[in-house]
């Protein structure tokens, strides 16, 4: 009888590590099962370093909340330079339409798994120019987890986003959701990239055709 012979850790300069895919499959089993999911949470909800996209006054806002009178990095929230290694992006005011490109490339440069905030009355119905043309709104353009309403909103409302975002990942479990299945599904009603990023100025009302 000829003996199976194993395939060689190292072969002509290759080296072989195992099967990727099933790798995947029993790490997402693994992360379905057990404390480790919810350890998962827990390690994100208190990560929670945002991004921010300024469009209008309410970005005077960040500034105040991040400060040291209000200090939300006592929360875990640490601002950070590039979206790449951030994992919350806080939409702060109006949304038009080149900007809502900007959002769209913004969201998608972030790491999984990811959140947003819509910050102020002009992100949450267009506020003071709800009836423009040129104005959409943040969750046409990226999936949002919690609104802040005010025009601007203080800096405690803006803690309590943070708090409350914290609750929802923890009890929900989103975190681990998102780590298994690398998507979010809740992406019925959001703009197509193509019609948010080839727009030139032809007569398109997006806002009514997403709604």
């Amino acid at each position: 009888m000829q003996e199976n012979k194993k395939r060689p850790m190292f072969s002509k300069g290759n080296m072989f590590l195992a099967d990727m895919d099933e790798m995947v499959k029993r790490a997402r089993e693994i992360l379905k099962k057990g404390p480790l999911p919810s350890m998962v949470d827990w390690a994100t909800a208190f990560s929670l370093w945002p991004v921010h996209l300024m469009t209008s006054c309410c970005g005077c806002e960040i500034g105040a909340a991040w400060g040291p009178r209000f200090d939300n990095e006592r929360y875990g929230s640490l601002p950070w330079v590039s979206p790449r290694q951030t994992n919350l992006i806080i939409v702060e005011g109006t949304v038009t339409r080149k900007m809502g490109c900007s959002v769209r490339i913004t969201w998608e440069q972030m790491p999984y798994p990811k959140f947003a905030i819509a910050m102020g009355v002009c992100a949450l119905d267009g506020g003071l120019f709800y009836n423009s043309y040129n104005i959409i709104r943040p969750w046409q353009v990226i999936p949002i987890d919690i609104y802040i309403p005010g025009c601007p909103p203080r800096p405690e409302a803006v803690a309590r986003s943070i708090v409350e975002l914290q609750r929802k990942i923890r009890e929900e479990g989103v975190a681990s959701g998102w780590l298994a299945d690398g998507e979010r599904q809740d992406l019925k009603n959001i703009i197509p990239k193509e019609d948010l990023c080839s727009w030139r100025g032809e007569d398109v009302d997006l806002s009514t055709r997403y709604s």
